[in-house]
């Protein structure tokens, strides 16, 4: 599984197995197993998702060593008279384990308080109950509201990204490279499962013609996508509970990126399209 260095020097497995959606609210035991015996050290999961439990029962089941992975979980809302701090060893609590590798503000609407807020989670990493800490669903304006207090920047801001919300996230993007923050993208295959027929096929189809004949083997149209993902510099989260799709997702690590023309083509066609699958409040409020 590669990697990539984060902006506090802790490295971050590129693609993750991710909790919600299929997983939403249901026994995750036997999929979190499932994906790390064929391969995924990245599990990322939410207090949101209500499988805290079970994604730690997962673990257990799968018989790794807890050092052999790298765990994500989100902070959800904080109930009155409740601290971060009592809120992340509830989670912890849950998942059986001594800290988190990442610990990530879920969605900034859940918290009139964010510069307070991250103050607690720095101090969440200082105590070494989370490695990493970071974001999810954040615009421009709740980055830079952070970043004016911030000792520890964000290291991570998990988003929906894809070429149906490349053009909406140009703002984004500038904060994250202003100040190191990795991206990391939800939603990721949408063109092709959520938003078929809007124009990227073609493209996608072409690439995967090319680089089928390069490697020797069949090559689909998500991998492709999560290409274009890993030449953007992302993390991508999925979500499968089948196997033959968790190895079609780990082999995208031995396939050779695509090239500059076709990342090109791909950010044009994509372009021209806006689809948004996820909290789309969020930019109703934030980009009128």
């Amino acid at each position: 599984m590669s990697t990539i260095t984060l902006n506090d020097g802790n490295t971050i497995p590129t693609l993750a197995i991710g909790t919600g959606t299929a997983l939403f609210g249901k026994d995750a035991t036997n999929a979190i197993s499932l994906a790390i015996q064929v391969g995924f050290t990245h599990l990322d999961t939410a207090q949101a998702y209500n499988n805290e439990d079970s994604v730690g029962e997962g673990i257990l089941k799968s018989g790794h060593d807890r050092s052999e992975l790298y765990v994500t979980t989100k902070l959800w809302k904080l109930p009155e008279g409740t601290t971060v701090e009592e809120s992340l060893r509830e989670s912890l609590k849950k998942l059986k384990l001594d800290y988190v590798d990442l610990f990530l503000i879920h969605n900034p609407l859940n918290h009139p308080d964010l510069k307070g807020l991250w103050k607690e989670f720095e101090g969440l990493k200082e105590k070494g109950l989370t490695k990493s800490i970071g974001v999810s669903n954040f615009q421009p304006v709740h980055l830079n509201e952070i970043l004016e207090v911030a000792t520890v920047p964000p290291a991570v801001n998990q988003i929906e990204y894809h070429p149906y919300v490349f053009t909406a996230s140009t703002g984004i993007i500038d904060v994250h490279k202003q100040h190191n923050i990795i991206g990391a993208s939800y939603g990721g295959l949408t063109p092709i499962v959520r938003a078929p027929g809007k124009g990227i096929e073609p493209v996608l189809d072409k690439i995967v013609a090319r680089i089928a004949k390069d490697v020797g083997h069949p090559v689909t149209q998500g991998q492709v996508l999560q290409l274009w993902l890993r030449k953007k510099g992302f993390v991508t989260v999925t979500t499968t509970s089948k196997v033959e799709r968790l190895q079609e997702y780990l082999v995208v690590h031995t396939l050779p990126d695509i090239t500059s023309e076709e990342e090109e083509e791909i950010d044009t066609v994509g372009g021209k399209v806006h689809y948004r699958a996820f909290v789309s409040i969020l930019f109703v409020l934030y980009h009128p």
